[in-house]
């Protein structure tokens, strides 16, 4: 990951954090009644939502999900969210720190790239059950002293494998995000290097194949030319720091690494329909 710095308010899981002593790999946050948050924000942890009852809409990176009944959502670090819940909802929720993320992750099984795409998924009742349960033992642990941190990530990454194995049903595209590996780790290197690096030939070099390569298994499986998927990461960061930082457009055209203000609004434009200016009010 890069490290520059961030223009969001970024909200650290230690700020929720009331008896620090414990450490604060994970918590646990019981989600009751109506919720506003209207400002988007980052964070800089991973945090679970079980809604047992749900109203409501959840806008994870500028795209707006119902929250429903028996859903999970997911939400990754740096991605931008706010939502409106309303008052008749019943949710439980698990932060869990940027070092345990990193040892979560293996058991969703799939790349996050794929749950990006996918960060609400529809529970059966008896999958709703069996995750409930998790959190509830978790909840428990988290009562006792001393807290048996081992047991609690054990149970996390349960919590990890009931969720990919709704998942691996639930959506149509599941194939073709993981059909093929070399999708997940092109992903993974275009967020590590979209700033700096928009040529295909770039990417394929990493991946040991040849440019050409990497645009037929992207056509193939994603439907879609490997640059696209690089632009996309581009828009859906200028639209993150045109909607939550405080940065000038100015700054945003620098950041972004395009050669000035005018070849930004094009691709900007071209791919929304706005200009920048637009978008930010």
């Amino acid at each position: 990951m890069s490290h520059q710095k961030d223009h969001f308010p970024v909200l650290r899981i230690q700020e929720f954090v009331e008896k620090q002593s414990n450490g604060c790999d994970l918590l646990f946050n019981e989600l009751y009644g109506e919720r506003s948050i209207i400002e988007p924000h980052k964070h800089d942890f991973f945090i679970i939502n079980l809604f047992e009852k749900g109203k409501g809409t959840h806008t994870i990176d500028f795209r707006e999900y119902p929250v429903e009944n028996h859903q999970i959502h997911l939400l990754f670090p740096d991605q931008v969210h706010h939502w409106q819940i309303e008052k008749e909802t019943i949710g439980y929720q698990l932060m869990i720190s940027r070092e345990w993320y990193e040892s979560f992750l293996p058991s969703l099984r799939f790349s996050a790239s794929y749950y990006q795409y996918h960060p609400v998924i529809s529970l059966s009742e008896p999958v709703y059950q069996s995750l409930r349960y998790e959190f509830q033992m978790i909840q428990n642990e988290l009562d006792l002293e001393p807290i048996f941190w081992e047991l609690i990530q054990k149970r996390s990454e349960l919590i990890g494998l009931l969720v990919s194995k709704t998942a691996e049903g639930a959506f149509k595209d599941f194939e073709m995000y993981n059909s093929n590996p070399i999708i997940s780790k092109f992903l993974n290197l275009i967020d590590s290097h979209f700033k700096t690096e928009r040529s295909v030939s770039f990417y394929a070099e990493k991946l040991n194949i040849s440019a050409n390569y990497l645009n037929i298994v992207c056509k193939k499986n994603l439907n879609v030319s490997a640059s696209s998927l690089i632009q996309d990461r581009i828009l859906l960061e200028a639209k993150r720091l045109l909607k939550v930082s405080e940065m000038s457009v100015k700054d945003i055209v620098y950041d972004l690494g395009f050669y000035d203000h005018a070849s930004f609004s094009k691709f900007f434009k071209a791919q929304t329909g706005m200009t920048p200016s637009q978008f930010k009010e």
